[in-house]
C-alpha cells in the first residue's frame, strides 16, 4: 500500500525567472503547513512538482525531459504523483496530459492557491488506483486528471476588481520564518505585481500570467516589514512590468474584509512621471519610498523587471533620494533595431531606450560618491526578419549603454505567442548561433571593462555564503574542512587551497559578485550581513577583494 498522504515527501523544482522561484516559495509554505514534508532527493519523493517556464525553449526541454524519465519510474510505482505547475501548465493545458499521461495535476500560475486541493484530491485518486487492484501498467499510465487553470488569463475585463482574488491570500499566508533547509535567510522576494498588459510578440507571460494587477500598497508594505522582523536584509520587489505599479485607493474593493488587487491600467506613450501620482494615489515611486521607511532594518531594496518606455523621473528620484535602495536597473532593450522592436511589439524606439538610459545616469550614476548605477538588460537575436543591418545595431546599442551583464538568447518560436502564430522564423540556426556569440563575446569584453572600473573602490557587499570554489557537500567532505550552514567548507580537492582562509561570496548594490577570504573563524558571523570590501583585482564576471573592516 502507499504511504498516506503527508507521509509522501515532496520534491519541487523551480525553472525559469525569479517570479517562479517566489510562487514555488510561497506553495511550499501552504503544503508544510498542511504537513507535507519536503526532500531535496527526487528519488526519495512521492510526489514531484515541476514549477515550469515556457518563456525560454531550454527551461521547457529540461521539464519534458524529466516527465520523460518518471514515466518509467512510474511503471515501477505507480503510487508516485506528478505534478506541472506554472506557465507550461497554463500554456498546454489538458493537452500536456493527454501528451504525458505520468502527469496527474495541472496548475497555472493564477491557481497555485489551489494546489493543496489539488494534490489532495490525486494523493487520494492514485491510492484509490492501487487499492482497487488495477493491473501495475494500467495503473501507471493513468492520469489522476486534477486541473487548475485560468484559461483566457488575459482576457478577464475589468469585473476582475469586482471578484475575490483568491491568488492574493497565497501572497498573505507565506512562511516568515527566517530558517529553511539552507540555513539563515537573508534575503526575500515581494511581489507587487502580477501578469502583464504588453504582449511583447515573443512572449507568453500575458497569456499565462493573465492581465496585469497589482497588490494593495498595505498588503505590499506589511510583507516586507514582517520580513524584516525576521532578520531579512535584502527584499527584491518583482513584477513583470515592476515600474508600471499604481494603486488607486478610491477604486480599492473589498471582499469579505480583503482589500483586493487592481486592474492595472493601459499606458499611451511613456512619461517623464507618473500622472496620476497625489492624494488617495500610490505609484510605483511611492511605493519604493513608502517601504524604505516603513522597514528600516532592510538595508536592500531592490526590484525586477522595469519597462523602459514608462520609467518616470518620479521613480528615479526616489531611487536617489533614498539611500537602502539599490542602484541596479535590470531594464531589457531586446533589440537596437528600431524595426525589430516594432516587429516584437516593444513600444519604444532604440532612440527612446537611449534617452531613459542617459536620464537614470544622470539621477543615479555617483561612483565618485561609491554609488555606480549599474544596469543590466536581457537581448533576443534572430527575431523573425532580423538582418545584418538590425544585429549591428543591436551590438552598437549594447556597445552604447555598456551592461554590467546581458542575458542573450537565440529568439525560438514559442507556442501561445503572437510571434508564432503570425511571423515565420527565417533567420537561419547557424546565423542565429553566429550572432549570438557576437553578442556574448562583446558582453564578455564590456563587462570585463566594468569590471575593471571598480579595482581601487571600496564596496558594502552582501555576503551571501562560501564561493562554488570553497563548498563541497557534507556526504564528500564529512571528514575535513568546515562545516557552516549544513555545508562543508575548504579541506583537500583537484584544486590546491588554502587551509587558513575561506573565500565567500557576496554582492554589492549593482550586483556585482564579490569574492573575499576572511578567516574560517568568521564565517558564521559574516553570512549574512552587509560588511566594506577593497576591490583589489578583477575577472569579466567577478570582483575580488580583501576585509577592509576592523
Amino acid at each position: 500500500m502507499p504511504p498516506p498522504m503527508h507521509d509522501r515527501a515532496v520534491y519541487l523544482e523551480t525553472f525559469g525567472c525569479q517570479m517562479n522561484e517566489l510562487d514555488s516559495e510561497l506553495v511550499g509554505g501552504a503544503l508544510r503547513s498542511l504537513g507535507y514534508r519536503f526532500t531535496a532527493d527526487a528519488q526519495r519523493a512521492g510526489v514531484i512538482l515541476y514549477n515550469t517556464c515556457s518563456v525560454r525553449e531550454h527551461a521547457e526541454q529540461k521539464v519534458w525531459s524529466r516527465l520523460g524519465e518518471l514515466a518509467e519510474r512510474k511503471r515501477e510505482d505507480p503510487s508516485l504523483v506528478v505534478g506541472v505547475l506554472g506557465c507550461l501548465a497554463e500554456r498546454d493545458g489538458q493537452a500536456l496530459i493527454r501528451r504525458l499521461p505520468v502527469v496527474d495535476l495541472l496548475c497555472g500560475p493564477g491557481e497555485l492557491d489551489k494546489l493543496p486541493h489539488l494534490l489532495a484530491n490525486a494523493i487520494q485518486a492514485r491510492e484509490g488506483l492501487m487499492a482497487d487492484g488495477v493491473e501495475v501498467e494500467r495503473a501507471a499510465a493513468t492520469s489522476a486528471r486534477q486541473v487548475a487553470l485560468q484559461g483566457s488569463a488575459s482576457r478577464r475585463s475589468g469585473t476582475l476588481a469586482a471578484a475575490e482574488d483568491s491568488l492574493e491570500r497565497l501572497d498573505l499566508s507565506r512562511s516568515f520564518s527566517p530558517v529553511d533547509g539552507a540555513g539563515r535567510r537573508f534575503s526575500a522576494y515581494v511581489r507587487i505585481t502580477r501578469g502583464c498588459n504588453k504582449f511583447c510578440a515573443y512572449c507568453v507571460v500575458p497569456f499565462t500570467r493573465g492581465a496585469e494587477v497589482h497588490r494593495p500598497p498595505d498588503h505590499v508594505v506589511d510583507e516586507c516589514r514582517r520580513l524584516a522582523d525576521e532578520g531579512v536584509v535584502e527584499i527584491t520587489l518583482l513584477g513583470q512590468t515592476v515600474n508600471h505599479y499604481r494603486f488607486e485607493h478610491g477604486s480599492a474593493v473589498t471582499v469579505n474584509g480583503l482589500t483586493q488587487p487592481q486592474k492595472g491600467r493601459s499606458y499611451r506613450g511613456g512619461h517623464r512621471r507618473d500622472p496620476y501620482s497625489g492624494a488617495g494615489v500610490t505609484t510605483f515611486a511611492g511605493l519604493l519610498a513608502r517601504i524604505h521607511d516603513a522597514a528600516p532594518s532592510v538595508e536592500r531594496l531592490r526590484f525586477v523587471t522595469s519597462y523602459p518606455r514608462d520609467f518616470g523621473d518620479d521613480a528615479l528620484e526616489a531611487v536617489r533620494d533614498h539611500p537602502r535602495i539599490c542602484r541596479y536597473l535590470h531594464v531589457p532593450p531586446q533589440s537596437g533595431s528600431d524595426r525589430v522592436l516594432a516587429a516584437m511589439n516593444r513600444g519604444y524606439t532604440a532612440s527612446q531606450y537611449l534617452e531613459f538610459i542617459d536620464r537614470a545616469r544622470h539621477v543615479l550614476d555617483q561612483p565618485e560618491r561609491g554609488r555606480p548605477l549599474m544596469l543590466a538588460g536581457d537581448f533576443i537575436v534572430g527575431f523573425p526578419g532580423e538582418t545584418e543591418d538590425d544585429f549591428e545595431a543591436t551590438a552598437a546599442l549594447l556597445e552604447r549603454v555598456r551592461f554590467k551583464n546581458s542575458f542573450i538568447f537565440k529568439y525560438s518560436p514559442r507556442p501561445g505567442t503572437v510571434a508564432f502564430d503570425r511571423l515565420p522564423d527565417d533567420v537561419p540556426d547557424e546565423t542565429k548561433r553566429r550572432r549570438n556569440s557576437a553578442l556574448l563575446d562583446l558582453q564578455a569584453r564590456i563587462s570585463a571593462q566594468v569590471s575593471r572600473a571598480q579595482v581601487g573602490a571600496t564596496f558594502p557587499v552582501l555576503i551571501e555564503g562560501p564561493s562554488p570554489r570553497h563548498v563541497k557537500t557534507t556526504a564528500r567532505r564529512e571528514a575535513v574542512g568546515l562545516t557552516v550552514g549544513g555545508l562543508v567548507i575548504d579541506g583537500p580537492g583537484p584544486t590546491p587551497q588554502r587551509s587558513d582562509s575561506v573565500q565567500l561570496a557576496g554582492r554589492t548594490e549593482g550586483d556585482l559578485i564579490v569574492f573575499v577570504d576572511v578567516a574560517p573563524d568568521a564565517v558564521a558571523g559574516l553570512i549574512g550581513r552587509i560588511v566594506p570590501v577593497s576591490i583589489r583585482s578583477c575577472t569579466a564576471l567577478a570582483l575580488h577583494g580583501e576585509p577592509a573592516w576592523g
